[in-house]
């Protein structure tokens, strides 16, 4: 209560009593100070700026303090007197113990504010180190884990890098050898097309060589061996298609996973030399309340090495297949050398029969004109000789026609009658016999004339034979490629 001509710094009121606890939480400072004084409204003092604004008050109209003195109470609150500056006029306010009881409060309150003030200080300055030291270790671990992560991130980078170089390596050693099973698929067309060629030409043999003989079968097993070998390159190389895209599909991971772990180590890196000097610091307000994360540590670190396991094993099977591709090619040009050479030796075998069997013929056909030649020259003898026997038989007819003119007695059955009957009989005869030997070397003649056109017929049988397996069919399989060209190296 403020009364008549009392300063405005003179404030009575009961002693509070010293709490046994000062320091209240920071945060009900505030409120603990307006429980205080509850009846005065803080304002600074416009004559004195430096004090406090907690300290010095305004006067209220109702003052409540000052219990002790009713009846001036009653008498501010039922009329206001005016000011009488003569004190006579007065009653006696409060008693010397008020006024000694009043300073003695007003001198505790002084002490235990200053106090107060002083463990405020002390705490408040402890409190502010405290947070300061707990905020720098704070950020001293955020720093090291960001340094640990962004160690993370370079560790799983080499991980992925290195795991990278092996699949690069491993795609361009598998495409070297697809493009070497490429060629060498290509390869076997000019030796299938031989083949099928020479099946082709020695279907033009004639006659009795038209056998399905063992160059035949050779050549039918060489085009079957062949077709065998592209089928399985063509399998193998689907199958070098489709690893391939594996190991491209894998390596697009591993390039996609090294990328965003780039992205992150930059922007982690940055993080962690970030400082409180540094530049581009700045408030993002509620910025620790979105969570933007997809992932934990143990699904980020099971993400990579997914990833790394899916390309060692596409690159495990990406090896295999090339380690099969390799034998495959190997095996194949020795099938296809293997079958090659046994075709050429049916081919050589084969040869080497019809030749023999050519110069035999021509020996059969020498030797048959030789015979026809003889044989015509002994059908010239036989007739000249029935020509020459038949001047003897018409001598001996003549004679008996001349002897049958002769008159009545004379027509004797004599011995000369007799032997030249016998005569007629004998040069008919041996005329006959010849004329029968004639036929018969006419039909020699005739037989061997047919041989020897069957001799003619079976040596350009013969001949057809051997220009065909000789000549078209061994010219073409000196073309076979050799087996740097078989494996794809060439």
């Amino acid at each position: 209560m403020a009364h008549l001509g009392s300063t405005l710094t003179a404030t009575y009121a009961h002693p509070r009593p010293v709490p046994t606890n000062f320091l209240p939480a920071i945060s009900s400072m505030a409120s603990s100070y307006k429980d205080r004084f509850p009846h005065y409204n803080l304002i600074h003092s416009p004559s004195l700026p430096w004090r406090p604004s907690t300290y010095y008050r305004v006067a209220s109209n109702s003052p409540t303090l000052a219990p002790y003195c009713t009846r001036s109470q009653r008498v501010a609150e039922s009329t206001m007197l005016p000011f009488v500056s003569n004190r006579t006029t007065l009653f006696t306010r409060y008693t010397p113990d008020d006024w000694y009881r009043s300073n003695l409060t007003n001198f505790q309150e002084s002490s235990m504010s200053r106090h107060n003030s002083e463990r405020l200080r002390v705490d408040t300055s402890r409190l502010i180190q405290d947070k300061y030291q707990q905020i720098r270790k704070t950020q001293a671990d955020s720093t090291q884990n960001l340094g640990e992560r962004v160690n993370d991130i370079g560790f799983w980078k080499s991980e992925i890098t290195h795991e990278m170089d092996e699949m690069i390596g491993e795609t361009n050693a598998l495409t070297d050898v697809k493009k070497r099973l490429e060629r060498a698929l290509t390869e076997t067309e000019a030796p299938l097309q031989v083949a099928r060629e020479c099946l082709f030409h020695r279907e033009k043999r004639m006659g009795i060589d038209l056998v399905h003989d063992e160059v035949e079968t050779q050549l039918l097993t060489e085009v079957d061996v062949i077709l065998c070998c592209q089928e399985r390159m063509k399998l193998h190389l689907d199958k070098a298609i489709a690893q391939l895209a594996s190991d491209r599909a894998a390596q697009h991971e591993l390039e996609k996973d090294l990328s965003d772990k780039q992205a992150a180590q930059r922007i982690d890196d940055k993080c962690h030399h970030l400082r409180n000097t540094s530049d581009g610091v700045s408030y993002f307000r509620g910025v620790e309340r979105v969570d933007a994360t997809i992932s934990v540590p143990e699904t980020w670190a099971k993400f990579t090495d997914d990833n790394i396991l899916r390309s060692q094993s596409e690159r495990m099977a990406s090896a295999k297949l090339r380690d099969d591709i390799e034998n495959l090619l190997v095996v194949t040009a020795n099938e296809m050398w293997n079958q090659f050479n046994r075709v050429n030796l049916a081919f050589t075998n084969r040869i080497a029969e019809t030749a023999d069997a050519k110069n035999k013929i021509q020996i059969h056909l020498a030797k048959t004109l030789q015979e026809i030649f003889q044989t015509e020259m002994t059908i010239d003898s036989i007739k000249k000789a029935i020509r020459d026997k038949s001047a003897f038989l018409k001598v001996a007819q003549t004679r008996l026609d001349e002897r049958t003119r002769r008159p009545n007695i004379e027509l004797c059955r004599d011995m000369a009658q007799l032997r030249l009957v016998n005569e007629v009989y004998e040069v008919d005869d041996t005329i006959q016999t010849l004329q029968q030997r004639l036929r018969e070397a006419e039909d020699t003649l005739q037989s061997l004339v047919h041989t020897k056109a069957t001799l003619e017929h079976d040596l350009a049988v013969k001949a057809n034979s051997l220009y065909i397996d000789q000549e078209k069919c061994m010219s073409m399989r000196k073309s076979f490629p050799n087996t740097l060209r078989l494996v794809g190296f060439c």
